[in-house]
């Protein structure tokens, strides 16, 4: 016996219609996430920080409304760093931000490289 009622005669699985507003509820459902692209981008700075001897551990919270990736220098305190991803902001000041241990953003933007820039130690001329 056949069942014609699910709307896939033929076997074709890609044919089931799913209504939009589920889709979008099971997609709010989730929290926000690092893609693989911003985490490596991230981590990739982190390895820098502790080869140069500045950060030690890291925490990666993935929260309902943005994911934030925690930098330490020790576990027991406060995270120095806070790198943020809240997609609300991002047509207004940018979904990523990189926010100081008292609370002060550092930069925001759109795009997680120029952010994460406010790392790169840049060089001054001195004159003597």
């Amino acid at each position: 016996m056949t069942d014609h009622g699910s709307g896939t005669e033929d076997g074709d699985a890609s044919a089931i219609l799913i209504p939009l507003h589920e889709a979008r509820g099971e997609r709010l459902d989730q929290p926000v996430r690092f893609d693989r692209r911003e985490l490596d981008q991230i981590l990739r700075l982190y390895g820098r920080m502790v080869a140069a001897n500045e950060w030690r551990d890291y925490a990666i919270d993935h929260l309902t409304d943005r994911a934030v990736f925690s930098v330490f220098r020790r576990t027991s305190e406060v995270p120095l760093f806070q790198i943020v991803k809240d997609p609300k902001l991002a047509r207004r000041q940018g979904a990523f931000a990189v926010i100081a241990a008292g609370g002060r953003i550092l930069k925001r933007g759109q795009e997680l490289g120029r952010v994460l820039g406010v790392f790169d130690r840049t060089l001054k001329l001195v004159e003597a």
